[in-house]
Order: C-alpha cells, then structure tokens, then sequence
C-alpha cells in the first residue's frame, strides 16, 4: 500500500475541503432520514391518535409544510456545495498529479523511452490518474458519508427499538466475508486489465504513426490481426474482471434482499403481539433501505476502490522510476561558456551485458573549432556527441567543457550553451512562429523573424497563406524535409548557443536541399564550437578536424587533406563513396 501512502500526500494539501464535503454531505444525507420518522408520526400519531379531524389534518398540514420547506429550500443548496466541493478538490488532485507527472517524464532519461512505448505512457498519465479519482470521490468522501448515514440510522433505530435493530444488522458480518474474499483477488484482475488497455493504446499510436508503412508494404491484414491479438487479450482481462466482480454483487446483493425479509417477519411478528406499533414497522422497514442502500454502496464502493487503488499503483511505479541523470547536490549552475570541450579517457556502455561502446576517447577540442565525427554506422559517433549534453552518462572518464566536469554542472544549464540539429527533428504540430520560439520561449516576432532570415527559411514561410502562423501538422508532416530542417536551425539560430551538435542534419535529404541546408549550417557555426556526424564526407571536408570513429576507438584524426594523404580508412572511406556518386 505505500502507492496509496504516496498519493495521500497529494490529498494532504486538500484535507480541509474533504472534511469541509463530508459535512455538508452528512446535512444532504442526514436530511431524508426524517422521512421514516415523519412517516411514523403520521400513522401513529396523526392518523391513529385520538384527535378531532379538523387537528388531525391541521397537524398534517403544518407537518408537512415544514418538510416540503426543508426538502424545496435547504436540501438543493446543500446537495449543489457538496456535489461542487467534491467534483472541484478531486479535479485539484489529479491536477497536481498530472502536473507532477509532466515534469517527471520530462527528467527521465533516453533510455527509459528508449524501452517504453509511448502509449504506454500516455495511458498511466490520462486514464490511470483518471481512474484514482474514484479513490479520492469514494473513498475518502463518500465512503465516510455512507458510514455516517448508517450509524445516525442506526441510532435512531435503537431509540425505537433495540431487538429490531439487532436482527436488522444480523447479516452485517456476512459483509465483511464477502470483502475480504473477494476483493484481494479483484485488485490483481484490475492490475491485469489496465496492464492490458496500455498495451492496446501502446500498439495502437505506434500503428497510427506508422500507417505510410503499413500502407506501402500493404499491411493491412497482418497488422488487423495483430492488433485483434493484443485486443482479444485485453478482452480476455475485462471478461476475467467482469465475471469475478459480477460473483460478488451476486453475493452481497443476496445478502441485502435478504435482510428486509428477515426484519418484515420478525416486525411483523411484534405487530401480531401487540407489542410493536404499525408506524414503528413501517419506519423499521423504511429505515432499512436507509440502512442497506449505503451499505450496497459501500460494497460498489469496494469494487470503485480497488480499480483505483490498482490504477493508483500503475501511476505510482511510473513515478518511482529512477532517474538515470542527475544533478549532484552541490552541482553549480554553467554561465555561457567560450566552447572548450575536452573528452578524458571516455567510456560508455548503454547496459553491462552488452559491451562497450565507445573505449578510451581522448579528445581535445578548441574554442571555436569544428570537429566532424565520421566512420561506419554503429561505430559510435552519436553516441559519443550525446554524452556532451548529458542525455546519458559516461561510464567511464569525464568530459569537460571549460574546464568543469560535465557531471558537476546542472543539467539545464549546460543545455542552455548547446544547441543540436538532427537527422529526424521534432516539430511540433503548431505554428511555425512557435516552433522556432522553442529556441527561446521570451524571443519577440522580430527575433523569430530574423533567426528564420539567418537560416534561410523566411522565404519559404513568407510564401505560405498564414506565413508564420502557418501549423505544421504533427512532427512537421506538412513541411518537406528541407524547410523542417531550416525551421530546426532557426531555432538554434534563436537560441544563440556557443556550443553546436549537428547528427546526420542532411542525410536524409536530396541534393540540392543539402546544399542549401549546408551552407546555412556553415554560416551557424562561424565561431562557434561545432559537433558534426556526417554520413556523406563530401559535407565535412572543410571541418578543422575530422575523427574517425570504429568499434568504438578513434581510428584516425587529421584535416581531410591530411587524411586523404594519409591512405587509411577515411581515404578508403573517401573512395568508395566517390566511387558511388
């Protein structure tokens, strides 16, 4: 239960609003109880009493006018602050949590997304911490409500009648049976039934993002029965929960059917003896939905809690996820650096059974100098510039920029001094303005408009009707994939940042786009300390050092003169991409 202790800490801020809804819940609830007691009085006091009939009916009428004022005037105020109260703290909560989650996500490392689809994800953040609002409406509020009720109930019926009342609460215990038989075993079959729905929701947006493969490879049918695999599973989960939830409202909507039976004979019976009155029944009986009804509800409440508590799990085994990269206690924050990097026997392995990917990496880089790293796929090279913005730790060595050990520093603000462009950039299914904006949130138009000038996309988004308020569609699909990567060095542009990293930045596009796209880098890393892996060399030549990197050690470094001279692997490299084109 320490998920359930984790989430009450979110409940905690909230506690005075919570007891603020059961008050006023126990006014709505307390209110229909006179209705037994308004009922006796009227048969046995008005109707059987021994009065004239004009005071009978005089009674009556006084009688029920001040229960018709309480029932019109106060009740519907009362029922509308507790529905209000109840709808707005839980909403808070989930807020929070919600809220919390973002910000978790957002400091879990690559590696963590590298092993978890997304749907995954998304289903623990929107439909578990849904489902844990029923912990918060149920149990913590109308779970006490339902208790109160039934113990004013209850006390009112010992003033009527204690014999009564015992044999009214003599099933009580077969309650506490049929909880505790069935509702451990319904918390594990809701576990498995929500572990199910993300798995669907999971398989479903990585399908939905690749409907131009299955499209192309006219997939249709396979991927119609892979997707009925994880949805028949998921099928086979809720009909498992179904039929054990479905056991226990049998039983314990047996119990309450038979509880009236047993309280009407026995009343019944005191009637026939003459020592019971008819009104003093009647109330008994009517007590008894006042009675059984919350206790039904405290049962499906049963049902309501264990889903969230297993929800409540779910979304709490998300936030005990470590995180891989952290900011060491005394780390101190990176003012803008000149763009000295220095790589110190550097090590790294993504897990220990695989190996080492990268060896003993000894690197100096210059302020201001431009270093391509090139080689073989796999061999090593982005894994390698990954590790100067820290998306993962080296395992060994350190890497230094300006002399301060990259673990030392806060994450954040070593960021801040770099800026990367990708072989495969996320934009963001809104404006272009905003996209670019990414590179500094506070940037004016003026500032975006000109870091679309330096990068050569202001005459392209210019051409379109809305311009810089043109949406780009999820992940830039409407731009092609020359004006994406303009629009993503527009932001570097905007972001001004003295280090660079470019991964792949031209690889995937066509020739002429490269060579515009190339030259726009080239004016974006004038005197800045520059990162560039590159497939086609052809791009790299005018780099200040090119390093060759296979099997994870450098093989070579030098100018592309000096290595073309040289006749190694860069010059064979050289050759048989010559060759190609």
């Amino acid at each position: 239960m320490n998920s359930v202790k984790q989430y009450l800490k979110f409940v905690k801020p909230y506690t005075w609003q919570i007891i603020g809804t059961i008050l006023i819940g126990i006014l709505k609830f307390g209110i229909p109880l006179l209705i037994p007691l308004i009922l006796k009085y009227v048969i046995d006091n008005i109707i059987g009493g021994e009065m004239a009939t004009d005071e009978k009916l005089s009674n009556l009428f006084w009688l029920m006018g001040i229960s018709f004022g309480v029932f019109l005037i106060l009740r519907p105020p009362i029922e509308y602050a507790r529905q209000y109260l109840a709808q707005w703290t839980s909403s808070k909560i989930l807020y929070d949590i919600r809220d919390m989650l973002f910000d978790h996500l957002q400091r879990l490392s690559l590696k963590y997304y590298s092993n978890t689809k997304t749907g995954e994800v998304i289903s623990r953040v929107i439909n578990d911490v849904e489902q844990t609002k029923n912990f918060v409406v149920t149990g913590l509020m109308n779970l006490w409500l339902d208790l109160f009720t039934i113990l004013i109930a209850l006390t009112i019926m010992m003033t009527m009648n204690v014999k009564l009342t015992l044999v009214s609460i003599i099933l009580f215990p077969f309650y506490g049976f049929a909880v505790k038989y069935f509702y451990s075993r319904l918390r594990s079959l809701t576990r498995d039934r929500s572990q199910a729905l993300a798995e669907v929701q999971g398989h479903l947006h990585e399908r939905v993002q690749g409907i131009p493969v299955t499209r192309s490879f006219a997939l249709e049918d396979y991927e119609q029965k892979e997707f009925q695999e994880k949805n028949g599973n998921f099928l086979t989960k809720a009909i498992d929960h179904s039929k054990w939830n479905a056991k226990t409202f049998a039983v314990t909507n047996t119990i309450t059917d038979l509880a009236p039976l047993i309280v009407i004979t026995f009343a019944a019976y005191q009637v026939i003896q003459g020592s019971l009155t008819i009104g003093t029944m009647v109330a008994f009986v009517a007590y008894l939905d006042q009675v059984y009804n919350p206790l039904r509800r405290l049962i499906n409440s049963s049902t309501v809690l264990t889903q969230s508590i297993a929800s409540i799990d779910r979304v709490f085994e998300l936030v005990d996820e470590p995180y891989d990269i952290k900011d060491k206690t005394d780390a101190v924050k990176l003012n803008r650096v000149a763009g000295h990097v220095t790589f110190e026997n550097v090590s790294f392995s993504y897990d220990e059974a695989d190996g080492s990917v990268l060896k003993n990496i000894n690197l100096e880089i210059d302020n201001g100098e431009t270093i391509a790293f090139v080689g073989m796929s796999g061999g090593g090279k982005s894994t390698l510039i990954s590790l100067i913005p820290r998306f993962y730790d080296v395992t060994g060595g350190s890497i230094k920029v300006d002399g301060h050990d990259i673990k030392d520093v806060k994450q954040r603000s070593l960021r801040d001094n770099i800026g990367m462009v990708l072989q495969d950039n996320i934009l963001f299914s809104e404006s272009i303005a905003t996209n670019i904006r990414m590179g500094k949130p506070t940037a004016s138009d003026e500032e975006v408009r000109q870091a679309a000038i330096a990068a050569n996309a202001h005459e392209f988004i210019e051409s379109l009707p809305l311009k810089y308020d043109t949406l780009v569609g999820e992940r830039g699909v409407k731009l092609s994939g020359g004006q994406q990567q303009r629009i993503a060095i527009a932001r570097v542009f905007l972001k001004n940042p003295p280090i660079l990293i470019f991964d792949e930045a031209t690889s995937a596009l066509d020739l002429e786009s490269e060579q515009n796209i190339q030259i726009t880098m080239e004016k974006l890393a004038s005197e800045r300390t520059t990162f560039i892996v590159a497939h086609r060399l052809a791009t790299i030549t005018y780099a200040d050092r090119i390093v060759l990197v296979e099997e994870g050690v450098i093989k070579e470094e030098g100018t592309h003169d000096e290595l073309m001279a040289k006749k190694g692997y860069y010059y064979d490299l050289y050759q048989i991409q010559h060759l190609d084109n």
